[in-house]
């Protein structure tokens, strides 16, 4: 079977929207991040910025890229755009190739875009065409470059259905990949062609109503925004297709929610703004909740399902050498939050494997079945656990806060938080059962996590940064 030829997407508006040449775009890309709004908001999922010319939107959309998280090492990142050009159903996804761009290439994550139009062929086309002129997506990649810088792959996808069940079905098929693993970018500028003083007042209505979580507030608030007949209005969103489907991945997960960055519009551009026929521009990010240390309580529900979930894995993993396949839709929000974990194999009463992590980059349901199949297969004290032990094997998970920062030792309840303590590449860390098992006094406890722990002077912590956290240890044979 012949492999097919890849064909690289050409930059369609560079020169246009943007400059073609690398130097004056990175030199414009720079100022526009200077004048933006700094960085207000954390545990970003997705981001809606607009896609005119730098001139007029440009500062929105740093604004916007200034939320999210730059430390965070995305896998993927996911584009979606409302086509200009072609209308057709369902949404059209880039397979054939890379983005070239004045700065070099944008890697596409090909296989992932096959795999959608595979799965769900009644849904997405790999059609080519429609993202080949559209600027939508481009104007998104110099900021996403800048802030990122590399080892991500993007995955292009043009919208061109005007029908909410489509959007429906589209958003039902990535809902899967909205994690912190992956950043999804909604292309959309608002209102276009009222007056100035009316864009203020519709881009506002707009906004409030994709803030308030809701694709049925949303549809309803543009179709009341029609009936308004404010003259010269051709739409209020025009990317509304790209935000309903985003609406829809979040709608019923009450750990999201939405916050306004910034908003300008094509009037308030220099020496090139008119007021009497402007386009609005708003930055709106999507955030994880986080859930404080004293709402972290995982419910006899929530630990039934972690459990199950290790168990689970390691059995598909040793019988089948599969990956348990995870449905997340009636996960509670502190399953889907950020956090540590241990998991802990022990086999007749002994050790046979215990991996985790302290700082928690994954939502907890992943992190336990990453941890899961780290514990059965690669803990390198134990060969990987046979398909015969299973009967055997007993389960005990260790599940851990998300760490705060605190400004006061006097905060740490010893037997109750743990302490990480860090100091630039120093770090050392006691989990809560250490002061309990040692009889420590605070002093004692912090001192030796200081020098024992994190490689500093036994006073070390009071010049270093100190995190506390909690930890919920439960277990099933």
């Amino acid at each position: 079977m012949l492999m097919k030829e890849s064909i690289d997407r050409k930059p369609a508006v560079a020169g246009k929207f943007y400059p073609a040449s690398p130097d004056n775009l990175q030199q414009e890309i720079s100022e526009l991040f200077a004048e933006a709004t700094p960085k207000k908001y954390h545990n970003v999922r997705a981001i809606i910025c607009p896609h005119a010319g730098y001139v007029f939107s440009g500062r929105i959309a740093a604004s916007a890229f200034n939320q999210i998280d730059k430390e965070v090492s995305y896998k993927r990142v996911f584009i979606l755009a409302s086509s200009h050009h072609e209308s057709f159903n369902g949404a059209a996804v880039y397979c054939d190739g890379d983005f070239v761009m004045p700065y070099g290439k944008e890697t596409v994550d090909t296989d992932l875009g096959k795999q959608l139009v595979e799965s769900f062929p009644d849904t997405f086309t790999s059609n080519r065409s429609p993202n080949l002129n559209e600027h939508s997506i481009e104007v998104q990649l110099p900021f996403l470059h800048n802030v990122l810088k590399t080892g991500y792959n993007i995955i292009p996808i043009v919208i061109g259905t005007s029908e909410p069940v489509k959007c429906k079905e589209i958003a039902s098929a990535l809902k899967q990949w909205l994690t912190s693993e992956n950043l999804f970018i909604i292309s959309s500028d608002f209102s276009h062609y009222p007056e100035y003083e009316d864009a203020l007042k519709i881009d506002a209505i707009t906004k409030d109503a994709i803030l308030k979580n809701s694709p049925d507030i949303l549809y309803f608030t543009l179709a009341e925004n029609s009936k308004k007949h404010i003259p010269n209005l051709v739409t209020s969103l025009c990317g509304w297709t790209s935000v309903l489907t985003l609406l829809y991945m979040t709608s019923q997960n009450e750990s999201l929610e939405y916050k306004a960055v910034e908003y300008s519009n094509s009037g308030d551009t220099k020496n090139y703004g008119e007021k009497d026929r402007v386009v609005g521009y708003w930055g709106i990010c999507l955030l994880e909740k986080q859930i404080q240390e004293n709402e972290f309580e995982l419910s006899d529900k929530d630990k039934d399902t972690l459990l199950e979930i290790a168990r689970k894995t390691i059995e598909e993993l040793c019988r089948h050498k599969k990956r348990y396949n995870l449905d997340i839709a009636g996960y509670s929000p502190i399953l889907k939050t950020d956090c540590g974990a241990f998991v802990t194999l022990h086999e007749s009463g002994k050790l046979r494997g215990c991996i985790g992590r302290l700082v928690g980059n994954l939502p907890l349901y992943k992190m336990v079945q990453e941890m899961a199949v780290s514990a059965a297969v690669h803990d390198y004290r134990f060969m990987p656990v046979d398909a015969k032990e299973l009967p055997f094997i007993d389960i005990e998970i260790s599940v851990l806060s998300p760490m705060r920062k605190i400004n006061d030792v006097s905060e740490i309840q010893l037997g109750k938080h743990g302490i990480y303590i860090e100091q630039g590449r120093h770090a050392g860390v006691f989990l809560p059962q250490v002061a309990t098992e040692t009889g420590w006094d605070l002093e004692t406890f912090l001192g030796h996590c200081s020098r024992d722990k994190a490689g500093l002077e036994w006073y070390g912590w009071k010049s270093a940064d100190i995190y506390i956290f909690t930890a919920t240890v439960f277990a099933k044979k």
